[in-house]
């Protein structure tokens, strides 16, 4: 059902903007690109759909599930609701990354590398921190180090907007930092394919240690769970997944925290399940805040300022219950 209605919002969403286009159109143009159905349609027509809607499209459905599903493994290792995918860093590299490449003149593709590169060194650092400390609980230390590892790529973000061309690179890093799709193209697409659903293959294989995982340690290891080993692996696909989405979307908030415990309230806790789900819940999320973006108002919002308005109160109405629950 969740991949019917994402299907179906695709389509639909493919009509949704300023050329008018309809769902028959739409299908018949993409049909007519797969199959020899020598059908003639106007160019301009031609270009929305594929140049600019269907990109967008499957962006924000990969750019989305990639972060849901990430969030929702960090969630199960970390044992924690209130985990999202950013804890260890990756969005800060990412932002420093792709900030450091738009002060240097970088081609988009080189911002994309340099962003996606960073994101995984902020993680590799904050692991590599985590490790160096013996003593301690582990799980803590890692997270501790995470936001150290976050701190210091912010912190660096802000050095180089402090530098940065005030005319042209501090509104192009700021624009890049409030996230948004409407640069994506065909080949961003394809780009982001292999790293999402390399990840999101893995983790679904690694589903059963996600449950274990969401017990204690010690119940692991009984079951002969090497904890730290899978707990590192799980890091590194959740860390390739978020990289990747960030680095082609810019920075979105709040997706990797909202939409899995969303899911895991409607699904429930099994993770064989709950992996799925928050992927197609994460893509169907993110395809209907893209789509509220770049039509509701004359000129295109962030979608990092819609994602946070929304996530916020949802963050506040989840403390108070994960409050309520512990008492």
């Amino acid at each position: 059902m969740l991949t019917l209605n994402l299907l179906l919002l695709g389509v639909v969403f493919l009509t949704v903007g300023k050329y008018p286009i309809s769902i028959k159109e739409s299908i018949m143009i993409i049909a007519n690109r797969i199959l020899p159905l020598n059908l003639n349609f106007p160019p301009a027509m031609e270009t929305v759909v594929f140049n600019v809607r269907l990109p967008r499209i499957i962006a924000a459905i990969l750019i989305g599930g990639c972060l849901s599903a990430a969030g929702s493994a960090y969630q199960g290792i970390f044992n924690n609701p209130l985990i999202s995918p950013d804890i260890l860093g990756a969005t800060a590299g990412s932002s420093f990354g792709a900030s450091l490449a738009i002060v240097m003149s970088g081609s988009i593709a080189a911002i994309q590398v340099s962003s996606f590169l960073f994101g995984l060194l902020a993680v590799f650092a904050a692991c590599l921190i985590s490790v160096k400390v013996k003593h301690g609980n582990q799980i803590l230390i890692l997270i501790l180090s995470g936001i150290l590892t976050s701190t210091v790529f912010n912190s660096l973000v802000s050095l180089i907007k402090f530098i940065a061309d005030p005319e042209v690179r501090l509104p192009a890093i700021t624009f890049w930092l409030l996230g948004s799709l409407a640069s994506v193209g065909l080949e961003d697409v394809k780009l982001l394919t292999v790293p999402c659903l390399t990840g999101i293959t893995m983790l679904f294989l690694l589903r059963w240690n996600l449950n274990v995982l969401s017990f204690s340690d010690d119940e692991a290891k009984t079951l002969g769970i090497d904890t730290n080993r899978v707990r590192l692996i799980i890091i590194f696909f959740s860390t390739l997944m978020t990289s990747a989405a960030v680095s082609i979307s810019g920075v979105i908030g709040w997706i990797g925290l909202v939409i899995p415990n969303l899911t895991r309230i409607m699904i429930g806790p099994d993770y064989r399940t709950l992996l799925p789900a928050s992927f197609l819940i994460g893509g169907t999320y993110l395809l209907i805040i893209d789509t509220i973006a770049r039509t509701l108002f004359p000129v295109e919002i962030p979608l990092g300022i819609i994602t946070s308005l929304i996530g916020a109160p949802f963050y506040i109405w989840l403390l108070a219950r994960e409050g309520r629950n512990m008492s």
